[in-house]
């Protein structure tokens, strides 16, 4: 296991030279060799990346979600989605972001042990819930990195410069149209982990929300893309600022979910 915590960054990192090379210097060939590294790595490192995440979280005692355990799986996931959907070339640029962070994030479990047991895991309702929330979470992060790439060939475009990338590069439009895909998947799967919370709640504690710092966030997060979704679909929304309420919103739930952890478990010290 020591080992995995070595080699699954580097195999990220590995994974992800090709998309930087790519974006630094778009003409400058691979060999095949560095070629079919790259290619190996990334399967690898996402292998191996859940192999730490099956020892940490899924302990004797029960289900551990601490902050570094779920920062580890969330990005893990997100490297998952990014790498899979990139193969088809329709998230240029991502991997390129997604893999370094998941190489930073994959080690977190061992780094930073902080048990974290998770109440209530036997609750077949709750473990619905908790997987359907992290891979919502994963499909929005990936959608506000594909935000992040298209703000800045959409900058370029502004500005009068060319693209050296253009050429292999798919339409704008069709990007766009892809990003609206992920989040329109990622909406749902938030509104089921709203409903699925909502239902949890009224079970245990009588109520269907708490307002807690986390569904304060969830809720805020869950309105802010409803209009972003309602008008795109509605009003035809797109360009720059449908961009930014894809990163607003993802950066709401980032706050309702690991930066609550963070207050709970860094900050209060629970």
């Amino acid at each position: 296991m020591i080992l995995l915590y070595l080699l699954v960054p580097i195999a990220y990192l590995i994974a992800a030279l090709p998309e930087w090379q790519r974006l630094a210097q778009p003409g400058l060939p691979q060999s095949p060799g560095a070629r079919a590294v790259s290619r190996w790595a990334a399967p690898f490192a996402l292998a191996g990346h859940a192999a730490i995440l099956a020892s940490a979280v899924f302990a004797r005692d029960g289900i551990d979600l601490s902050m570094a355990n779920a920062t580890s799986l969330v990005a893990g996931l997100a490297a998952l989605l990014a790498w899979s959907v990139g193969l088809g070339g329709r998230l240029p640029g991502v991997s390129a972001v997604t893999l370094p962070v998941a190489a930073i994030a994959a080690p977190l479990p061992g780094l930073l042990p902080n048990p974290h047991r998770l109440s209530f895991a036997d609750e077949p309702l709750a473990a619905v819930h908790i997987a359907v929330a992290l891979i919502a979470y994963a499909l929005f992060i990936v959608a506000a990195l594909q935000a992040l790439v298209l703000l800045g060939l959409e900058r370029r475009l502004h500005r009068g410069l060319p693209d050296p990338r253009a050429d292999a590069l798919p339409p704008l439009l069709t990007l766009e149209r892809f990003l609206f895909r992920l989040v329109d998947a990622g909406y749902l799967l938030l509104t089921l982990t709203l409903a699925s919370g909502a239902i949890f709640s009224e079970e245990l504690f009588g109520k269907p929300f708490r307002f807690t710092h986390k569904v304060v966030f969830s809720l805020l997060a869950w309105l802010v893309l409803g209009a972003l979704l309602v008008g795109r679909h509605r009003y035809g929304w797109r360009g720059r600022s449908a961009l930014i309420w894809v990163i607003s919103g993802t950066v709401l739930l980032f706050l309702a979910y690991l930066g609550s952890k963070f207050v709970v478990e860094v900050i209060l010290g629970r």
